[in-house]
């Protein structure tokens, strides 16, 4: 199995085009310690030609041109005479947050892939006329129940299940639950040749249902949001929790940091990074911290062999 990081940071990227937040202002400035990094997407292969697409970030258009993996002619079928190719063979969502599903819209040039998610996620892109443009005779839209194993690609197994999460920004109205378990937020389960990996971008917390489930992976990439809970309104950039958004801090009581300890995981990867967040500059104690519990910090371009 290979897992290549196309995009490691969340919604806006890093830095995000306007802020000038002390982390964005080191960007800016041309510090050496930031890199800069797009939104959060992966893709999974078990055969190293046809890939998986686990989210599509509005950046995706950039991902694919940087990464020679996710090129036109990295396809068995651009050696046919193909006019139109890809490696992409699916798309996966695993919840209607823009920066996952945005770069759908790149994806409407007539070319053929399946498109999966659960129902409710599906029903969201399909209540958003401008997702039309994807012609259903080329993009077919598969709705997935949680538990129920599929083979989107060649080789490679993949389940859904639920994490706390929340609705989509979008949709929010005055009461917001935070925190619930549905078919809205959604971890995913990567199998194949005896390797087992988990992708969840978005987690309100980890109860000890997920630990048990995650026990003995080979590979984990999670929610890295923040790395304190308050991190957003103490950089002066934005009022809500990260618990509010639906993301565990990685930091503090109730923090992913030791979260998934004593659980025998191979690797584990925070993604899904906010440009707040001080485990982007290389040296810093956040960044140490999480280093010295075994986490690795995702980079776009990372690739992952569980």
């Amino acid at each position: 199995m290979r897992l290549l990081v196309l995009g490691s940071a969340a919604g806006g990227g890093y830095p995000q085009w306007n802020c000038l937040c002390e982390t964005c202002r080191l960007f800016w400035a041309g510090d050496k310690r930031v890199t800069a990094r797009s939104q959060s997407s992966i893709a999974a292969s078990a055969d190293g030609e046809t890939w998986l697409l686990l989210n599509a970030s509005p950046d995706l258009r950039q991902q694919i041109m940087t990464l020679a993996a996710m090129h036109p002619d990295a396809t068995p079928a651009a050696d046919e005479g193909a006019k139109r190719a890809s490696p992409i063979g699916a798309v996966l969502i695993t919840n209607g947050d823009v920066d996952h599903t945005a770069g759908l819209l790149t994806l409407r040039e007539k070319q053929t892939f399946s498109l999966y998610g659960t129902g409710g996620v599906l029903d969201i892109v399909g209540a958003n006329s401008v997702f039309s443009v994807l012609d259903p005779a080329h993009v077919a839209r598969r709705a997935i129940k949680m538990g129920e194993p599929f083979e989107p690609v060649p080789g490679l197994e993949v389940e859904l299940f639920s994490v706390p999460g929340k609705v989509p920004l979008y949709l929010e109205t005055d009461q917001v639950d935070v925190g619930e378990e549905s078919e809205m937020t959604v971890g995913v389960r990567l199998s194949a040749h005896g390797r087992t990996s988990y992708y969840i971008p978005g987690c309100a917390h980890v109860p000890e249902s997920l630990r048990d489930r995650l026990r003995g992976a080979d590979a984990l990439l999670f929610d890295g949001t923040v790395f304190e809970d308050d991190e957003m309104s103490r950089a002066g950039v934005g009022a809500k929790t990260g618990r509010r958004m639906g993301h565990m801090p990685i930091a503090g009581e109730g923090g992913s940091l030791r979260a998934f300890n004593g659980l025998d995981i191979g690797s584990r990867t925070y993604i899904h990074i906010n440009n707040t967040n001080p485990i982007l500059i290389e040296g810093s104690g956040e960044r140490e911290a999480v280093e010295a519990e075994g986490w690795q910090v995702a980079y776009d371009g990372m690739e992952i062999e569980p």
